[in-house]
């Protein structure tokens, strides 16, 4: 899975049926990268080590903010592991499947930005 992207197909609203990242909210007291652990494993039935940040991202007049970070797999099984995932699959950067949010190809452009200036 080295060669490519984990996704999520959403069984939730907004977007259901569309792809994105595993995500989900930092309880209160939780550290980012627990959380990022957390929501992986939840969504996705995989074991991650949380390697760097990518990037912030927020909107004008929306209260989400997103801590976005690159992981490695340790473990687990690729699954679909709860109520808001319909589908988890690997999909290559160049191959990329109806994507939920307009935000999510500029997160993807900055993951290769950072993969082209660590070479």
């Amino acid at each position: 899975m080295d060669d490519g992207i984990v996704m999520v197909q959403r069984a939730i609203e907004p977007a259901i049926g569309k792809w994105s990242f595993p995500s989900g909210y930092v309880n209160r007291g939780e550290k980012i990268e627990s959380a990022v652990k957390r929501e992986v494993l939840e969504e996705c039935g995989l074991e991650i080590v949380v390697d760097r940040l990518v990037g912030l991202y927020s909107e004008q007049d929306n209260p989400i903010i997103l801590a976005v970070y690159e992981a490695r797999i340790t473990g687990g099984k690729l699954e679909s592991a709860d109520h808001e995932t319909l589908d988890v699959r690997v999909f290559k950067v160049d191959d990329l499947p109806e994507l939920a949010f307009q935000h999510d190809r500029g997160i993807i452009s900055d993951w290769i930005y950072l993969q082209e200036t660590i070479r």
